[in-house]
């Protein structure tokens, strides 16, 4: 990726407000004995309720910053602090502990378990939490029906239409009330009036 634009916040500042800041990160991968610099000094900051994109051409390191960002992945260099903790050095355990409550996903494809009713899908990411399993299934209605997707809750994922699985997707990133949602490219398998549909969505939770 090109050197990062600073003009969103620099990180040094002092900003106890912001939700997600970054300094000097760097992501390179060895193959074969050769460096690949994906992400070169990328600063920003972003504060809570901030609606971001990542915009930039293929292979320019847009998928790689998000799953840094999202603790999928880690930097090779810099400094990345979640809610005012360093979160760079977090072990593996300590990252998943974070990933799992704070943090929601909406993917190009849906990874929904085709066979299993949409509500059971949304449920999902309770199974790893710390809610009470008598609440999970009021959790997952309340995410479909922020969605609009009350009308299909007992539908198997595989008999709904593609539109209709991403905000199943969105319903999901949503259920354990994260504090911040990433989607890679939410539009991408989508029909240009389903992707209005679901940048609309993710405008009003915003």
């Amino acid at each position: 990726m090109p050197h990062q634009d600073n003009s969103l916040k620099n990180p040094a500042s002092s900003d106890n407000g912001a939700l997600i800041r970054v300094g000097d990160l760097e992501k390179e991968y060895l193959d074969e004995g050769l460096i690949t610099h994906v992400l070169e000094h990328v600063s920003f900051t972003i504060a809570a309720g901030e609606f971001v994109s990542i915009m930039g051409p293929s292979g320019s390191g847009k998928s790689t910053l998000m799953h840094i960002l999202g603790l999928l992945d880690r930097p090779t260099g810099g400094i990345y602090e979640f809610e005012g903790r360093d979160v760079t050095g977090l072990s593996d355990e300590e990252r998943a502990h974070t990933r799992n409550k704070k943090i929601g996903f909406v993917f190009q494809s849906f990874y929904l378990l085709p066979r299993t009713s949409v509500v059971d899908n949304v449920m999902l990411p309770l199974i790893y939490s710390t809610v009470p399993v008598a609440e999970h299934r009021m959790l997952a209605e309340k995410a479909l029906r922020s969605v609009g997707l009350e009308h299909r809750m007992s539908y198997a994922s595989n008999k709904i239409s593609g539109g209709e699985k991403q905000r199943v997707a969105i319903a999901r990133s949503l259920v354990n009330d994260p504090s911040v949602i990433f989607a890679d490219e939410p539009t991408g398998n989508l029909d240009s009036k389903s992707g209005a549909q679901v940048m609309n969505i993710f405008r009003a939770l915003n």
